[in-house]
């Protein structure tokens, strides 16, 4: 019987978030981002008529991962500046890998890097502030690209 390794809960960071309850070791494949592959104008539809949290991970081709449509517990992963696991892309498919050994009750967190159509304003950076508390947190969840 294969022990599992992580699990949803309530996050101090925001909402709900994944946490381990083994240890992991750095290069890991923990979990895939499951959901409906779809595009962003569809997913972004949907979001204007849903209230609530923003389940989309966006693959390099244009479309994206929806796991508010099929997905898992992936979905409640948090972003923080300095993340301890990433996403790997793999055709449409993204699989999360632990960057660094990660000790049992520890939150998972991944760099979102948004990408932000338009200025990155201070309305912008309120609605996407981050709250991960690292050293040099940027603040804000767009990446270098976004700013």
């Amino acid at each position: 019987m294969r022990l599992k390794r992580i699990t949803a809960r309530r996050s101090s960071v925001h909402g709900k978030g994944l946490f381990a309850l083994q240890p992991i070791a750095a290069g890991e494949r923990l979990i895939e981002y499951k959901g409906e592959v779809t595009s962003w104008q569809r997913a972004a539809a949907r979001q204007r008529s849903e209230a609530g949290h923003t389940f989309m991970f966006g693959l390099s081709d244009g479309r994206v991962i929806d796991g508010s449509r099929g997905g898992n517990s992936a979905r409640f992963l948090n972003h923080a500046c300095a993340p301890n696991c990433e996403a790997i892309e793999t055709g449409d498919r993204v699989f999360i890998h632990a960057l660094t050994d990660i000790a049992p009750g520890h939150e998972l967190f991944i760099d979102y890097a948004l990408v932000i159509d338009g200025e990155l304003n201070d309305a912008v950076r309120e609605q996407y502030a981050c709250r991960c508390g690292t050293a040099g947190c940027r603040q804000s969840m767009p990446g270098a690209a976004g700013n």
